[in-house]
């Protein structure tokens, strides 16, 4: 699910926190694999970050797909709290819509514009 934001004021702890307007979300639930960006997705998506939400001190890992390379931005592992943290990417597609795979007590909310 897709919505637009206008937010407003972030920081330098939470890089992902200031949208410009037009900026949207889309929440990936935990345990999902290769959930496209957007309605489509296309080349020239942007990603601005992820904010990851674990359920859990050992969530599994996230990955994100510019069309068939697979990257991994969290390995999982073991955390010291459940608390949401940012991952800032600033990246833009170049072979297909953005996709993001999370494991198992990990969730994410993929910030960006999707087409």
């Amino acid at each position: 699910m897709s919505a637009s934001s206008t937010a407003a004021a972030g920081s330098q702890a939470n890089p992902i926190a200031t949208l410009d307007p037009g900026v949207e979300y889309e929440t990936v639930a935990a345990s999902q694999t290769a959930q496209v960006l957007g309605s489509t997705g296309a080349v020239g998506d942007l990603l601005t970050g992820l904010l990851v939400v674990p359920a859990t001190t050992s969530p599994g890992a996230i990955s994100i797909l510019d069309g068939a390379t697979s990257i991994t931005v969290f390995a999982g592992g073991t955390l010291t709290s459940v608390i949401p943290f940012a991952i800032p990417l600033g990246v833009k597609s170049v072979s297909g819509p953005w996709k993001v795979t999370t494991g198992a007590n990990v969730s994410v909310i993929g910030v960006g514009d999707f087409t």
